[in-house]
């Protein structure tokens, strides 16, 4: 099979696809693997890294869409990119589509297999493709949080771990998942006031079990939730509904009632964000004010430590990849229903609920596709 890999366009994004040590296993077997020129350069995979394992090199991002049969990205098709899509082809990549119907309607129309890392489930029910870069992005969140409430960030000027005779930052985390147990590890080992929210008592409990009076955990329905963020400096957003719009659950009038210069870090801002007045920004200008807050809303935050990003990524797509690579997306995902969950478009329809429902669009089972469980 052929398979391209782009450099990512997106601002500040310096991810890269595949790693040399991964194109190496795919060329191994005799897939061919094709690689903009430059696309791991930014993190240390040079050029000629890549010819070494085996990949051929490509100038022309469009040659190489044009030509691959399978895309392997990260972040999702940025619109100039989307219209190099074709059918017949498969995209491997972060999609979030449910905040971003010109994508979805893009997609729909190119064609092409679109399977997103996010939604890509394992034996336990959990994402295995989203969880290494939920720890990153959790772990970013606290440093993130911290460095923004410093005063020359807009923030409230206090450290988060506070001093002897001082004492720290309060930390509310909204959802004990992958990003928030890795946001509550950093804020506890810097010493933070921490108080974390879930909706279930059994994540809550083990939590509690791990750390004892280090923490507070709270179940989470509206009154908790109103206190624990309005008397809080830094809050995180760590809520996911898997491929669909996160849910609002920080209101403008909660953040009215926050001190002045406190922090909000949206972590689920590639989902729509979990707060009224969040809005998607970039590593470029990463903040801004409202209501006194000071929001830190990037979408890709794990970009910002891209190595680490990169080969955690890899770790966990590269099985997936080799089944893409040597059966075709249709067989493969006819072997496995975890990559068959991935699914969001398929030739021309939109495979997946959650994402129809948030763009009022036509949703199709994708079992009932040929190939995939239906007739053919």
């Amino acid at each position: 099979m052929k398979i391209g890999v782009p450099k990512e366009i997106k601002n500040h994004e310096y991810r890269v696809g595949m790693t040399p040590a991964a194109v190496a296993e795919l060329t191994r077997p005799g897939h061919q693997v094709m690689v903009q020129s430059g696309a791991g350069e930014a993190i240390g995979f040079t050029d000629e890294d890549y010819r070494r394992a085996g990949a051929t090199l490509e100038d022309d991002p469009q040659k190489l869409f044009r030509s691959a049969d399978l895309i392997v990205k990260v972040k999702e098709p940025q619109a100039e990119e989307r219209q190099w899509l074709r059918q017949g082809q498969t995209l491997f990549t972060y999609l979030h589509l449910a905040p971003d119907k010109a994508q979805t309607r893009d997609l729909i129309a190119s064609g092409a297999t679109c399977i997103a890392y996010e939604t890509v489930t394992d034996d336990l029910g959990q994402l295995p493709l989203l969880a290494p870069m939920s720890e990153v992005a959790g772990r970013m969140a606290v440093q993130a949080g911290a460095h923004c409430l410093e005063r020359a960030m807009g923030g409230r000027g206090v450290l988060l771990g506070g001093v002897p005779g001082v004492s720290p930052a309060k930390v509310t985390i909204i959802g004990a998942g992958m990003v928030g147990q890795n946001a509550l590890a950093m804020a506890v080992g810097l010493g933070a006031d921490v108080t974390v929210l879930d909706v279930s008592v059994n994540v809550l409990r083990e939590l509690d079990h791990r750390y004892g009076n280090r923490i507070r955990t709270v179940f989470s329905g509206a009154e908790q939730l109103h206190q624990c963020v309005t008397e809080a400096d830094l809050v995180i957003g760590a809520v996911l509904i898997p491929g669909a719009s996160a849910p609002k659950l920080v209101t403008r009038d909660m953040l009215r009632q926050m001190p002045d210069g406190s922090v909000l870090v949206d972590v689920a801002i590639d989902q729509g964000g979990c707060a009224e007045t969040s809005r998607p920004t970039t590593h470029d200008d990463p903040v801004f004010i409202e209501e006194g807050v000071v929001h830190y809303c990037v979408a890709n935050m794990p970009g910002a430590v891209a190595r680490t990003s990169t080969l955690a990524l890899n770790n966990a797509t590269l099985p997936f990849i080799r089944q893409l690579a040597e059966h075709g997306a249709v067989a493969a995902m006819g072997r496995n229903p975890h990559l068959l969950a991935g699914l969001n478009v398929h030739g021309g329809h939109l495979t997946y609920r959650e994402v129809a429902e948030a763009h009022g669009l036509d949703y199709i089972d994708p079992r009932t596709l040929p190939g995939l469980g239906g007739s053919g």
